[in-house]
């Protein structure tokens, strides 16, 4: 079967299925629910994110089926000589998809979208836990050049 792999803007009709990409692993079933309605707050989340100019939440097609999702922001930045960064977050393939490419295939095609709106620098952050994702985005050429650090706000 020939892969056809194409990338579109996530619509409202697609938030339960990138949900559910959400909780596939242990770190989102942990921090993340899923039921048959959707809690309102991915709701609101993803309607502040389809108004933004700035956030593109990326669908990966294989035909008619999502397969993988990311969330990218566009960051005007004044360091770098007034650069624009590409922020990629929530990196997700559908696991019975994962080792065929499409996470190398969904990355290049948010890098190639950065790089048409400006980007000169691409930045993302994976959870320590996740040893087989910064493999993953090593072999892509990241470096872990910073510690990240978060404070969550109750």
């Amino acid at each position: 079967m020939t892969q056809k792999f194409t990338y579109r803007k996530a619509y409202l009709d697609d938030l339960k299925t990138i949900i559910a990409m959400l909780v596939e692993d242990n770190l989102g079933q942990a921090r993340e629910e899923f039921g048959n309605e959707l809690n309102v707050a991915y709701l609101d989340a993803f309607k502040k994110i389809d108004s933004d100019p700035n956030q593109y939440l990326m669908v990966v097609e294989n035909g008619s089926e999502i397969v993988a999702t990311c969330h990218l922001t566009i960051m005007p930045s004044l360091t770098f000589i007034g650069s624009t960064r590409l922020q990629i977050e929530a990196v997700r393939v559908l696991e019975k998809y994962r080792g065929q490419k499409i996470g190398q295939w969904m990355i290049k095609a948010a890098i190639d979208y950065g790089k048409s709106l400006g980007a000169t620098i691409v930045q993302l952050t994976t959870n320590k836990k996740r040893l087989e994702a910064k493999r993953f985005y090593e072999l892509l050429g990241f470096e872990a050049s910073h510690e990240g650090m978060k404070l969550y706000l109750k």
